[in-house]
């Protein structure tokens, strides 16, 4: 198995997160995206304001190296033409993957008309374009009967409007790593939590996103079915070493 190819090499703190300044952090993500490129992981995930940068450096170095990037985040609760124009300028910068938060709040309400509608054209405007859409759910903001429902939404909406050999490009994602739990309770993907979204999005694919620290973890969530796996220390786990804490 080369599990490198079934990891999103993940870093995604704000330079005042980061405790560092912009140019500090700018040098941080340009180290990621250059590990990204020599460890030929599958992609490197990153703030929209640094795809263009990214890209830069992939074309610069011939890689086969994907770029994704993040939509609404972490909240997920702009409305959806800020989602829309947020995603139009990352695919305008040449992202290759839309990972986008998905409005769990408003579904939590009852608000599932809304959810529906963007899931709907923020996937249409992926594939308009010919890029991968990804859905985060935040699985610690949710209940397990929450996780089935919206897994099965995003599924349902994704079959009911795009033919069959596109389900393969929209992804049903874990969690944003940002979520801030009670407690101290994992605030990304479980192997409980991947079980359900694998039950209830099939046939859509899942990403296990933050809580995955070990190659044999990694390896774990690969075995029950995910396609890929986001971590802020890939390769630590490509390496079969602990990652300690963090996404």
């Amino acid at each position: 198995m080369n599990i490198k190819q079934y990891l999103d090499s993940t870093y995604l703190k704000t330079a005042a997160q980061a405790g560092l300044t912009e140019k500090e952090n700018a040098t941080v993500v340009e180290g990621f995206i250059q590990e990204a490129i020599s460890e030929g992981f599958k992609l490197i995930m990153i703030r929209p304001d640094y795809v263009k940068t990214a890209r830069k450096m992939i074309d610069a170095a011939g890689s086969k190296l994907l770029i994704g990037t993040v939509i609404s985040f972490p909240e997920g609760t702009s409305s959806l033409e800020a989602k829309l124009a947020e995603a139009q300028k990352a695919i305008e910068d040449g992202v290759d993957e839309l990972d986008y938060v998905c409005n769990y709040e408003a579904f939590k309400k009852g608000e599932v008309d809304l959810v529906k509608e963007e899931i709907l054209r923020g996937t249409q405007l992926a594939f308009n374009h010919h890029k991968v859409a990804k859905w985060i759910i935040e699985v610690a903001a949710l209940t397990d009967d929450q996780i089935i429902q919206i897994s099965a939404l995003i599924k349902n909406v994704v079959m009911a409007h795009f033919k069959e050999d596109c389900y393969h490009n929209v992804f049903v994602k874990s969690s944003t790593g940002f979520y801030v739990t009670e407690n101290n309770l994992p605030n990304g993907a479980t192997k409980h939590t991947v079980i359900m979204m694998l039950e209830n999005a099939s046939p859509l694919p899942v990403k296990a996103a933050g809580g995955v620290r070990t190659y044999d973890e990694a390896e774990e969530m690969i075995r029950l079915g995910v396609k890929r796996i986001g971590t802020s220390a890939a390769k630590t786990i490509a390496n079969g070493e602990t990652a300690k804490g963090g996404y």
